[in-house]
């Protein structure tokens, strides 16, 4: 790494020293229902061991948002609501206005089959101010992927209704697969036909439907490709980037808007199905820090999470004990720890110089 990035490095660590001591709370996610109406090859549901469960009922989230509210600014806090897929609540025009009604920006993950315009006017006038669609390659390939024949028209209907509001925020994300990643450029022309203009790229990481299906998973090589890629295409002017995910590197600074920093528990916290308390979603069980139906969410968040504010831990277990940028990574992302502190995957190791 050359002096400038390691400056701007040890800045950022201090940065994230700070904010781990403060921890204000930015993001609050709800997983707000485990149905779906497809059923992706990736799909993470599968990384925690549960059964099939009801819907949270909306007064109960909204119970915890009412207890947050007298210690936050509910503008500063934006409520993504995710699943499964959130779409399938038919309640969600419902919760989304009372979000607003609170003075909180509410957003959602989607993958586009129940976004009619219909739906979609519902949901913008109940307050929805934030979109991430997921279109995970052309045509055939989005629609193996998802195991859906209409998955790929969908979601191009929904990226074409976003892109004609001109005061949602929005954005694709596109999850890429051995099938994809040679299909990088007609993919982007694609969507920059349809009116995307921010787009997100994830590797799918070895959890949940993907841990058994090789096919989903880059080889080195093919990282290494995607995240040339993403810098040539943000040398081009185009708003690309790389998951949030991963410390990179020589890479750092050149394929995101910022530097790595895993906010998980620091300032993104989530609210699962069952109550749990957690940080992002795909979280193992081992780290939850507590439950909506026994312990007040705020008093967990102030004094709960030591195991995501502190990571030294990580730094006794393997790949880490002898890495030598720890003090950038911190470990990587807590998703990508298994029950028992396992990484499952380290991106540095992944790039091919």
């Amino acid at each position: 790494m050359n002096t400038k990035l390691k400056i701007a490095l040890e800045l950022e660590r201090l940065r994230r020293r700070n904010l781990k001591e403060l921890h204000p709370l930015r993001q609050l996610f709800w997983e707000s229902t485990l149905r779906c109406n497809v059923n992706c090859l990736h799909c993470g549901s599968d990384c925690r061991s549960t059964i099939t469960q009801p819907d949270m009922p909306a007064e109960d989230f909204l119970r915890v948002i009412d207890s947050l509210t007298p210690h936050v600014n509910p503008n500063k806090v934006m409520v993504v609501i995710s699943g499964g897929e959130p779409t399938m609540r038919k309640d969600l025009e419902q919760v989304g206005a009372e979000l607003r009604r609170r003075g909180y920006p509410w957003g959602m993950v989607c993958n586009g089959l129940l976004l009619t315009e219909e739906r979609f006017r519902a949901l913008r006038r109940a307050g929805l101010v934030s979109l991430t669609i997921s279109c995970d390659g052309l045509k055939d390939e989005h629609n193996w992927l998802r195991q859906s024949p209409i998955a790929f028209d969908c979601a191009s209907r929904a990226i074409r209704l976003a892109a004609a509001d001109k005061t949602l925020t929005w954005d694709v994300v596109t999850c890429v697969n051995q099938r994809t990643i040679g299909q990088l450029p007609q993919i982007r022309d694609y969507l920059w036909s349809i009116g995307v203009r921010d787009w997100r790229i994830f590797g799918i990481d070895p959890m949940g439907r993907a841990k058994e299906n090789p096919e989903l998973l880059l080889t080195d090589e093919q990282f290494t490709y995607l995240l040339d890629f993403i810098k040539q295409e943000r040398e081009a002017g185009r708003h690309v980037s790389y998951s949030c995910e991963g410390f990179l590197g020589d890479y750092e600074a050149k394929v995101r808007d910022h530097l790595y920093q895993c906010a998980a528990g620091i300032s993104v916290a989530s609210i699962l199905i069952d109550g749990s308390i957690s940080a992002c979603t795909s979280i193992r069980g081992k780290y939850y820090q507590g439950n909506i139906y026994k312990d007040d969410f705020w008093t967990v968040w102030e004094n709960g999470f030591s195991n995501y504010r502190d990571r030294s831990w990580m730094r006794e277990m393997e790949p880490c004990k002898d890495c030598k940028v720890f003090r950038y990574c911190e470990g990587n992302g807590m998703h990508l720890r298994e029950e028992d502190g396992t990484l499952m995957l380290c991106h540095l190791k992944r790039i091919k110089s």
